[in-house]
């Protein structure tokens, strides 16, 4: 295979793999609204709460696109603002008891998805993939960081 031919499957496994809804047919939430539920739901099991910039940073989009998400939601009873008892420029986002009943439930449809495709391939496959995945993906991690590196060398 050609070195062309790699980056274009690489870029049809990204397009695939991203195109995976292991939601369909679950509950109304889409991919993010469900990300966002995740990021949620990890800070109240640390004990803390999580506020918009934070949930921007690691669902990588922007904060104005979060608000968006949390006003919707918060329409639906899914999630509230709750004021911060310190400073009223805060606002932490909270989950309803119903939003918790939802993400499990479409955690369950999303695992037993996912048990489908396992059965399909085999588990052995499934693991030995995720293993290459893990060895391609350090090395990806690794040439883009000597390449940054080489770009700031080159700049000074």
């Amino acid at each position: 295979m050609e070195i062309n031919e790699y980056l274009i499957k690489c870029f049809q496994l990204m397009r695939n793999m991203e195109n995976i809804d292991f939601f369909a047919g679950a509950h109304e939430l889409s991919r993010t609204e469900f990300r966002l539920l995740r990021e949620v739901i990890l800070e109240e099991e640390r004990g803390k709460s999580i506020i918009s910039s934070e949930l921007a940073r690691r669902l990588g989009i922007t904060r104005s696109a979060v608000s968006q998400i949390v006003t919707k939601m918060e329409k639906d009873g899914v999630v509230a603002r709750v004021a911060s008892p310190t400073d009223r420029k805060i606002a932490y986002i909270r989950l309803s008891d119903s939003a918790r009943v939802v993400f499990e439930e479409q955690c369950k449809e999303a695992n037993a998805t996912m048990e489908r495709i396992v059965s399909e391939v085999g588990e052995d496959k499934v693991k030995e993939f995720f293993r290459l995945y893990d060895d391609l993906n350090h090395s990806i991690e690794k040439v883009m960081k000597e390449i940054e590196g080489e770009k700031e060398g080159a700049q000074n």
